[in-house]
């Protein structure tokens, strides 16, 4: 798939690994609708990106993303709906903050059910509805609930997807690893292998113009992780552990 002339909306655009795909794909030609809560800094990207739409929304609020849809319908079909918005706050299971756990799963989870819902009627034949899911939903580690739980529920809602989809739309599913933002700022220990958000972007824009259905990166972890899930689950145990 080449993007110039693509028309490609971004929901989580306003900053970390949205803002740089909306940079990368701008750089390519495509026409681009940006989407996030924070209409001041979708407008400055917009500005960087050849006039980009804007069209602010928060996934925590469903009626949003409806309207939202609703002023797309209007216009002409999508070629791609890529939703990278997320919520993370780094916490063990008996430390979590109960209603920090409820947005995370109002964002991370039934929002990008919501744009699954929603958004696939927007699309051209063919069109890529893209959803992020991450790394840390494929191995429970210490410290990293609710966010790698809603994370594990969206590869699953992604492979779901792709089976009741196809062939009409492309369904891929996005998992970074560690990638340079103000959610991994969060972070209180060394992670391996982290990117820049613009490296992440390259990685996504060079797998949405191949065919696999998961783009996993940077592959010198992500592969190493994909290793550990074949072990023994007792072995896996005995491994994470040492995290903690």
């Amino acid at each position: 798939m080449g993007f110039a002339g693509k028309r490609i909306w971004i929901i989580g655009a306003s900053a970390g690994i949205g803002a740089a795909l909306a940079r990368a794909f701008a750089t390519k030609g495509a026409r681009l609708i940006l989407s996030a809560r924070d209409e001041a800094m979708l407008a400055a990207l917009a500005g960087e990106c050849g006039g980009a739409q804007v069209l602010p929304l928060d996934l925590a609020l469903p009626e949003t993303l409806e309207g939202a849809v609703a002023a797309l319908r209007r216009s002409e079909p999508l070629d791609a709906v890529i939703c990278t918005a997320a919520l993370y706050e780094p916490s063990r299971v008996a430390g979590i903050d109960p209603g920090k756990a409820a947005e995370m799963v109002r964002v991370n989870l039934l929002g990008t059910i919501e744009v699954a819902r929603l958004c696939p009627p927007l699309l051209r034949d063919g069109g890529q509805l893209v959803l992020f899911g991450s790394v840390a939903g494929w191995v429970g580690l210490p410290g990293g609930q609710p966010y790698s739980a809603t994370k594990a529920a969206v590869n699953n809602l992604a492979e779901s997807l792709a089976a009741e989809l196809a062939p009409r739309v492309d369904v891929r599913l996005v998992c970074p690893g560690f990638v340079r933002s103000r959610l991994t700022e969060k972070n209180r220990f060394a992670m391996p292998a982290i990117i820049s958000s613009e490296e992440a972007a390259s990685q996504v824009l060079r797998g949405l113009r191949g065919r696999r259905f998961e783009i996993h990166f940077p592959r010198r972890f992500t592969l190493a992780v994909k290793l550990l899930r074949l072990l023994p689950h007792a072995l896996v145990q005995r491994l994470v552990r040492r995290l903690g």
